[in-house]
């Protein structure tokens, strides 16, 4: 039986770790474009938001040091499932949110790709009013590129006169010159 994940639309913020249970070929393959989607049984995946490694690599920090140092998960979240996580070796899949573009989409898991746990990324609080200043106003930066650009814009003017009536006075006196001649 295959196991399914229902992903609401505009979910964000949650990460979904997967072990996967399938030889080194097979997981390396899952760097190749839709070979993560495939396994995962949807349409498209953002696959920079997908991480894939094995744990025993993770020899300093760990599973759970991956989760809170690497991903920013509480520390909390991810004490109350030390156990799980320690048991857990081998190749496993670290999906964020963010992979499938805020669109509401059914996982249908490969037989080889089995869920863990689903941890809530860490969010920053948001106090206090926005700061003011009158440097934040729109247009209140200096210019100078605009002003310099103006500049220019005026020399290049005055150069093309120059040489219209240079090239002119040059056929005038060239007509002069033939008419002589």
């Amino acid at each position: 039986m295959t196991d399914t994940i229902d992903i609401p639309a505009r979910e964000h913020g949650l990460i979904r770790l997967f072990s996967l249970d399938m030889p080194p070929e097979r997981v390396k393959f899952l760097s190749e474009p839709g070979a993560t989607a495939q396994v995962l049984g949807v349409e498209e995946l953002d696959h920079a938001q997908v991480d894939i490694f094995k744990v025993e690599d993770m020899e300093d920090i760990g599973l759970t040091g991956y989760l809170v140092e690497g991903l920013g998960v509480p520390r909390q979240q991810v004490a109350a499932e030390t156990e799980t996580l320690d048991a857990v070796q081998g190749w496993v899949m670290a999906v964020r949110s963010r992979a499938f573009a805020e669109k509401a989409v059914t996982l249908t898991l490969d037989p080889d790709v089995k869920p863990i746990a689903t941890f809530a990324e860490a969010h920053v609080e948001k106090t206090g009013a926005a700061p003011v200043s009158e440097s934040a106003e729109p247009y209140s930066a200096p210019q100078p590129d605009r002003v310099r650009r103006a500049q220019r814009a005026k020399k290049r003017q005055a150069g093309i006169v120059i040489l219209i009536v240079s090239l002119g006075l040059l056929a005038a006196l060239a007509s002069l010159a033939v008419h002589f001649l």
